[in-house]
């Protein structure tokens, strides 16, 4: 088979920046392109930067371009948007949802969406409702594969600090360890491990929507040689 061609958005966060180093570094993969809102210092012969306003579908559009597969890590914090919910699902889900809309159109194959455990369309809890709505979207578009991948806390050094995000990472690296049988998705897991598994998963057989938690995530087989 050919060599795949992919695009990135969240590029810069905690799991987007580990998923685009693999991603440049697999033989597998000849074009990586990312969506960022501004430039960034970033060099190499098969990356393709491409600054994009978010809010013009048709700059998207030629953005995306034409791929085989399309990796969505964005996300922001209520911080960030200062606790406004519309800002908040502007990024979270307006942004994946275009951008799933305008490259089904464009005939990628797959999409490989970074969501949330517990995420559902009817929870009571409006950020895991958020990630909920967003997944029910993308998964009506006619992909040939949708995976979705849903860590609990993520562990590794992100740009921003974060004081509650901190704390919470040193309580779970003490009771994770006790969580067991359907307590094991919500174990803290290496961002490098959620971006190894959709690196692995988007060059993979799978077809459909399918879910990946923490067990899944570790233990993604790597694909056989293509």
């Amino acid at each position: 088979m050919k060599p795949l061609s992919a695009v990135v958005l969240g590029s810069t966060g905690l799991i987007g920046e580990q998923l685009v180093k693999q991603l440049l570094n697999d033989p597998d993969f000849s074009k990586v392109t990312i969506l960022v809102r501004r430039a960034v210092d970033m060099s190499h012969s098969k990356l393709i930067i491409q600054v994009v306003n978010f809010d013009d579908l048709v700059d998207v559009r030629t953005a995306i371009g034409m791929g085989d597969c399309i990796f969505c890590c964005v996300g922001t914090t209520q911080k960030k948007v200062n606790g406004d919910r519309d800002a908040y699902k502007k990024v979270d889900v307006d942004i994946p949802v275009n951008a799933a809309k305008i490259a089904s159109e464009a005939g990628f194959s797959s999409f490989l969406l970074i969501s949330a455990v517990g995420a559902d369309i009817n929870a009571g809890n409006f950020y895991l409702k958020m990630k909920g709505e967003v997944e029910k979207e993308i998964a009506a578009l006619p992909f040939a594969s949708f995976q979705v991948f849903r860590p609990s806390i993520l562990y590794g050094k992100r740009k921003e600090f974060r004081l509650g995000e901190l704390i919470g990472k040193g309580m779970m690296k003490v009771i994770g360890n006790f969580f067991w049988g359907n307590l094991t998705k919500y174990r803290g897991i290496d961002a490098i491990d959620v971006a190894n598994a959709m690196k692995n998963a988007a060059k993979s057989d799978s077809k459909g929507m399918v879910i990946h938690h923490y067990a899944d995530m570790l233990l993604l087989p790597k694909p056989l040689s293509r």
